[in-house]
């Protein structure tokens, strides 16, 4: 392992390729090629990244935000370096840092989330020469560890060298988004430099567009953690949909296209926009899209280092919020139910047009920078019957991003993609024509906040079907979380799943009994509910915590659960459950789950074969209301099943209240006295009480470890 503060031979830039370097093959068997090749990956991707820096025409522009919502760009110089330094370490090809205070400076900041500092007075900005002085550090750095870390094929997320890979992408998507900002920037800091000329071909008039079918078909997506191509967390997994045939439009929205509703008034008139849409008017005060220029002369077009007559047959470039508003100007224009593509239907419309993903070839796509700095006419790439399904502009769709079944976080990056599992950040599919590398595939799966601009357009669809946004939610609330986890999650401690046990021990004293109808009362998250399921015609799930039950709720409606867990501080993994990886698939269809309170429930919950109350009778107000009661709700010869700690506090139940726990006639009188005095009227207790152990985790390293008294009673009368 080198030492961080060891010197380091100087290392030189890369030779440049004809093409720039796609992803390379991670499997490849013999180490001394693959090394070269990641080194080459490297290199280009360190140098082109610095390249396109060239662009700013002084070292002030290098610390003027371009927009508010974002740093300036002398942080994003310095971000993809420090990038590499932070993963290295955490993988343990390095042990110390090469500087403490610019990887401070550069190590988070940027999607307006809540840990975000973009207030200038808490930065005190290096130079441009000590950045790029930190930037040769860095390149030295990862050049060693290529040329000399012991390497294993193949690659894949597990490997250390996932750390190297993932530096490059991360820079590659950077190469993006700050040549976006540098296109925000006022023209007066930006310059013409080589390599970044924007492609000349500005076309003519723009073709008609139209609608062109797609068959229906089936959708799967989704990549094994064992997969040697590198992908980010939010491609692993697996997806399949059945997606109906509806109609694409042959090219993307062109700036001639998009001009008729502007004309009409679009932005004047809100009729046609959401209301986030409306808000996002209100504060920008938008007129055009926001890289159109309207002069005396005519419209001009914003490049990133020049202004340029309207190439109207260019797609045009606006966020969500713009294109969203469009589909439904243009659905009031024709009566057709125009809307943006989901995220299946893309994946549809790219299968049906035959393509795959980039080689060493010439992209026969406006991608991966094959063809210049700048988007071109929308009629020059053909895919199939369609143009522009990949490359020119990124297109968006109706899609919040959300994970697949089987997604996990990347233990050196868990917050990549996590943050934006909350409906606000809608994907973007296809690429740009400078998306390159894993941002030009397939798999990729890219979002932004709805008013973000990227090198972003559209294609619309014309289809019935609704657009439905797969759950990205993700309970946080710690109490919900613990007992998402206690209902659904791991076992700890050799301890077995407390709700399964416990109706496991009630379906076997059934015996021959009947098996109709269960009631699990206190049901919380609703495991025991679906164990029961395995034996009984229906069961019912009642607690008095709506939070509880809606858990219970989403297993029926999407089988599924999603939640986090604290590890320490805050710090969180994230969990997700299915019905089908409990064995529990088949049990849906005979659960349902109702708001209620146990000692004050609806005359409908009666005739049950079984009642079980686990972990309930201590968290009642009035515990012997219910025991007195609850033989209304069996039949004759039914199980009344009880378990719990009896752990009696006065924040549940009034002191008053308690059926057990306290001194009575000088002698101790416990709950299991107390169940016998309100039980005895209708019920035999059947066998001897028995103690059920749970574990309750609280974070990675704190856990609760309860044992709960289970008494089994027959009603008798």
């Amino acid at each position: 392992m080198p030492s961080m503060t060891s010197p380091l031979s100087p290392t030189p830039a890369a030779e440049p390729s004809e093409r720039f370097m796609r992803t390379p093959n991670l499997a490849d068997p013999d180490t001394d090629r693959l090394r070269a090749s990641i080194r080459q990956y490297f290199l280009e991707t360190f140098d082109r990244y610095e390249s396109l820096f060239q662009c700013l025409a002084n070292d002030e522009a290098y610390f003027i935000k371009p927009i508010a919502l974002r740093h300036p760009l002398i942080f994003y110089f310095g971000h993809t370096a420090t990038f590499f330094v932070n993963k290295l370490l955490l993988t343990r090809l390095i042990d110390q840092r090469l500087d403490q205070r610019l990887e401070s400076i550069f190590a988070v900041g940027v999607d307006e989330m809540s840990w975000d500092d973009l207030n200038d007075a808490h930065y005190e900005w290096p130079t441009v020469a000590e950045v790029r002085a930190y930037r040769n550090r860095v390149r030295q750095l990862v050049c060693e560890l290529i040329d000399h870390a012991p390497l294993q094929s193949p690659i894949d997320w597990r490997s250390p060298w996932w750390a190297i890979i993932m530096g490059v992408e991360h820079e590659r998507i950077h190469l993006e988004t700050s040549s976006v900002l540098m296109r925000q920037h006022a023209l007066k800091y930006m310059r013409a430099a080589e390599g970044w000329e924007p492609q000349a071909d500005t076309g003519g008039t723009a073709p008609r567009n139209e609608p062109v079918r797609v068959p229906a078909g089936t959708v799967r997506v989704g990549k094994a953690f064992t997969d040697p191509q590198y992908g980010w967390d939010n491609e692993y997994g697996e997806h399949t949909a059945t997606i109906e045939s509806f109609q694409a439009s042959r090219y993307l929205v062109s700036n001639q296209e998009f001009l008729a509703f502007v004309e009409a008034g679009g932005y004047r008139n809100h009729r046609d926009w959401t209301e986030e849409g409306r808000q996002w008017l209100a504060y920008s005060q938008a007129e055009h899209p926001t890289f159109w220029i309207k002069k005396t002369q005519g419209w001009s077009l914003r490049l990133m280092t020049r202004e340029i007559p309207m190439p109207w047959s260019w797609p045009v470039e606006v966020n969500y919020l713009e294109a969203k508003a469009f589909c439904n100007w243009m659905a009031a224009e024709t009566g057709q139910p125009v809307r943006l593509p989901t995220e299946d239907e893309w994946y549809r419309l790219y299968d049906e047009a035959g393509l795959r993903d980039p080689d060493d070839q010439p992209c026969a796509a406006n991608l991966h920078l094959d063809h210049g700095a700048s988007s071109c006419p929308v009629d020059r790439h053909a895919h199939g019957d369609w143009f522009d399904v990949v490359g020119n502009v990124w297109q968006w769709t109706e899609t919040p991003t959300y994970p697949f079944n089987g997604f996990d976080v990347h233990p050196i990056y868990d917050d990549f993609t996590t943050p934006t599992f909350d409906g606000r950040h809608n994907l973007i599919k296809g690429g740009s024509w400078i998306s390159c590398g894993n941002e030009a595939v397939r798999a990729s799966r890219y979002a932004f906040r709805r008013h973000f601009f990227q090198h972003a357009g559209f294609r619309y669809v014309i289809s019935h079907a609704p657009a439905e946004a797969p759950a990205a939610y993700y309970e946080t609330d710690k109490l919900m979380s613990e007992y998402a986890e206690f209902h659904y999650g791991d076992t700890y401690f050799g301890v077995p799943n407390f709700s399964r046990a416990l109706a496991q021990r009630a379906i076997d004293a059934m015996g021959d009994r009947p098996r109709r109808r269960a009631l699990d009362l206190g049901c919380a998250s609703g495991r025991a509910s679906f164990e029961l399921a395995r034996a009984f015609d229906h069961v019912t799930g009642v607690d008095f915590s709506a939070r509880f039950i809606n858990q219970g709720v989403q297993l029926i409606q999407s089988g599924q659960l999603r939640y986090t867990l604290t590890d320490e501080g805050d710090l969180v993994s994230y969990k997700a459950r299915t019905l089908g990886e409990l064995g529990l698939q088949d049990t849906a269809g005979r659960v349902d789950f109702f708001q209620g309170d146990a000692c004050n429930l609806k005359p409908q919950f009666t005739n049950y074969d079984l009642v079980l109350a686990a972990n309930l009778i201590d968290r009642l107000y009035d515990p012997a209301r219910f025991l007195d009661q609850i033989h209304e709700r069996i039949v004759i010869g039914g199980l009344l099943v009880i378990a719990s700690p009896y752990t009696w506090l006065e924040e549940h139940t009034p002191r008053q209240a308690w059926i057990g726990g306290f001194k009575k006639d000088a002698e101790n009188y416990t709950t299991l006295d107390g169940l016998h005095e309100h039980l005895s009227a209708h019920f035999r207790l059947v066998s001897a009480p028995i103690d059920v152990p749970f574990v309750i985790r609280e974070t990675r390293h704190k856990f609760q470890h309860t044992l709960s008294e289970m008494t089994i009673w027959e009603r008798i009368a």
